[in-house]
C-alpha cells in the first residue's frame, strides 16, 4: 500500500509493509520502488520496511530548481521523523546510498545502521570508471529508456517532464556529492559498503569511503555490476540482514579493527 506524506520539502510518495526494527529503503536515482522488488519482501519479514520515493522520483513531483542530494537528505530526515516516527536503518543504493551517508551525518540520531550500495562521495567526474557516460546521458538515450518507462508510468507530472528531470540527474552527478574523507570519519551508525566487483563507481572509491568510515565493513560481490541488488538479490539480501542483525564485528586476527594499544602515563 502507498500514501503521502506532507514533508517540509515535497509531497512524498512512499510505501510500508512489515513489522519490526524500522528499517528505510533509498532507491537509486532515475529509479522508483519497483527496482526493490526482489529484496523488499524478505526485508519485511524481518523488519518494518519503508519506501519512500524521493523528489522528482516515482510518484513524489519534481520541485522547482536544481536536485541536490542535500535537499533529499532533508526530505529523509523529515521523513524520518514524521512517519518512521523512532530511528530507524537505512538502506542506500546508489544515490540512495548518498543520501544516507548525508543523513548520517547530519542526524547521526536517527540512525541506528547504515548499508550504502554503490555509492560514492565525491561528484561522478572523479569516481565514474567512465566518466565520459555522462555526456551520452541524454533524455532520448537508449541506456535511459528502463528509467524513462519507469518514470513515466507513474510520476504526477506527467511524461513529458522526463527530459527536465533527466537534465537535472546528470547535471547532479556531474557537481555532487562533494564529501571529503574527513566528514566521513565523523560517520558514526555502523556502516556496511557494498559494491559490485565490475560496478561504474571505482573500487579505489569504493575502498577510500570503506576506508575512511570507522570500523565500517567492505562487500564486494562477485559478478555483479552497478545494479547488484537487481543481479544478486540473494547475496545483497543476506549481506543487509546479517548486517542489521549483528550487535558488533568479531574476527580472530583483526588489524583495522584492532584495539588501539593502551597509553602509558
Amino acid at each position: 500500500m502507498g500514501d503521502y506524506a506532507d514533508l517540509p520539502g515535497v509531497r512524498t510518495w512512499y510505501e510500508s509493509e512489515g513489522a519490526g526494527d524500522p528499517l528505510v529503503l533509498l532507491h537509486g536515482g532515475f529509479c522508483t520502488n519497483d527496482t526493490w522488488g526482489a529484496l523488499r519482501t524478505d526485508l519485511a519479514a524481518a523488519h518494518r520496511v519503508f519506501l519512500p520515493e524521493r523528489r522528482a522520483h516515482g510518484h513524489t513531483p519534481d520541485v522547482e530548481g536544481p536536485l541536490s542530494y542535500r535537499a533529499m537528505a532533508d526530505d529523509t530526515v523529515d521523513f524520518v521523523e514524521t512517519v518512521v516516527g523512532e530511528p530507524a536503518h537505512l538502506v542506500g543504493w546508489s544515490d540512495g546510498g548518498v543520501v544516507a551517508l548525508l543523513v548520517a551525518l547530519a542526524r547521526p540520531d536517527l540512525v541506528r545502521k547504515a548499508v550504502v550500495i554503490g555509492a560514492n562521495f565525491r561528484p561522478a567526474t572523479e569516481c565514474f570508471a567512465e566518466p565520459a557516460m555522462l555526456d551520452a546521458m541524454t533524455p532520448d538515450a537508449e541506456d535511459l529508456a528502463f528509467f524513462r518507462e519507469l518514470y513515466e508510468a507513474v510520476t504526477p507530472d506527467g511524461a513529458d517532464h522526463w527530459p527536465v528531470v533527466a537534465a537535472k540527474v546528470v547535471d547532479m552527478w556531474r557537481t555532487q556529492p562533494t564529501l571529503s574523507t574527513e566528514e566521513l570519519a565523523r560517520v558514526a551508525a555502523p556502516t556496511l559498503v557494498v559494491v559490485g566487483d565490475d560496478d561504474l563507481v571505482t573500487l579505489e572509491h569504493t575502498t577510500a569511503l570503506y576506508r575512511a568510515i570507522p570500523g565500517s565493513q567492505l562487500a564486494v560481490v562477485p559478478g555483479a555490476s552497478h545494479v547488484v541488488p537487481l543481479e544478486k538479490p540473494d547475496a545483497v539480501k543476506r549481506l543487509v540482514l546479517d548486517h542489521l542483525a549483528q550487535d558488533a564485528v568479531e574476527t580472530m586476527m583483526p588489524v583495522r579493527r584492532a584495539a588501539a594499544p593502551a597509553r602509558t602515563a
